[in-house]
């Protein structure tokens, strides 16, 4: 699907790869709105790109209904989402305290699961009053971010590697359900990405995990996963999978 001229929304687009993606589609021709709770952050990005800042609680029916509402005022019905939004805190199911508080569980799996589904469902929506782009029948591309945690989760990922599960159990099902409509669902599950919390970590840490990609060496960077959701927009064969970006790293228990 070419983008542009058509409507865009990046969720936890204020900074690392939603910025990077918000930026990439902008370039592409594409009318972006960015959310994410992080205003400052929020409004710079799209002040950059000419692009459309929303302050959205992506685990509100109320905040995520409001805002897809309103870049759809400005932009109309997106035919692309980008969903960057998530949170990655670590605590050990029982440490020292005893075991891990429900409500912290629970926070992580709402913002990044339910979080994902929450604006997945309203772009959906919108999409099925939408025409078609294309003779083929495709209507819109919705691509979800996930985490190689997903697979293969450390010590302390109880909540995070759950969370990014059910965003890996749930690409192939929602592909399923919205192909009548001609809407794509793919999942990228990244490896260590040079964000700003992976580079607030101490230095050699840092080196430790970039050393466990066979090759490159190094972290991947914002830019290449907004590379991989442009490729994923543009190849229409792409649809229900979950694409791993590692550098062939597989995460150790540590």
């Amino acid at each position: 699907m070419n983008v542009e001229g058509y409507a865009a929304i990046v969720t936890g687009g204020a900074s690392g790869m939603g910025a990077e993606t918000a930026r990439a589609l902008s370039a592409a021709g594409a009318r972006v709105s960015v959310m994410d709770v992080n205003a400052d952050a929020l409004q710079q990005v799209a002040t950059d790109i000419g692009g459309l800042a929303i302050s959205c609680d992506v685990t509100s029916s109320d905040s995520a209904e409001a805002a897809v509402a309103e870049a759809k005022r400005a932009h109309g019905a997106a035919r692309v989402l980008v969903n960057c939004a998530g949170i990655a805190p670590a605590m050990r199911i029982v440490g020292r305290a005893g075991p891990m508080p429900l409500e912290d569980f629970k926070r992580v799996i709402d913002v990044n699961l339910v979080g994902s589904f929450n604006i997945l469902r309203l772009v959906a929506a919108d999409l099925y009053a939408e025409d078609a782009v294309d003779d083929v029948g495709e209507r819109g591309v919705i691509v979800n971010t996930a985490s190689v945690a997903a697979f293969e989760g450390q010590i302390g990922q109880a909540a995070y590697s759950a969370s990014k599960g059910g965003l890996v159990s749930l690409t192939l099902q929602a592909a399923r359900d919205l192909s009548g409509k001609g809407i794509r669902v793919v999942t990228i599950a990244p490896g260590f990405i040079a964000t700003p919390m992976l580079l607030g970590m101490p230095q050699e840490v840092q080196e430790s995990l970039a050393q466990q990609s066979p090759f490159p060496k190094r972290f991947g960077r914002p830019d290449e996963y907004a590379k991989l959701v442009m490729h994923i927009i543009d190849n229409q064969m792409i649809n229900g999978e979950v694409i791993r970006l590692d550098g062939g790293a597989r995460m150790q228990a540590r």
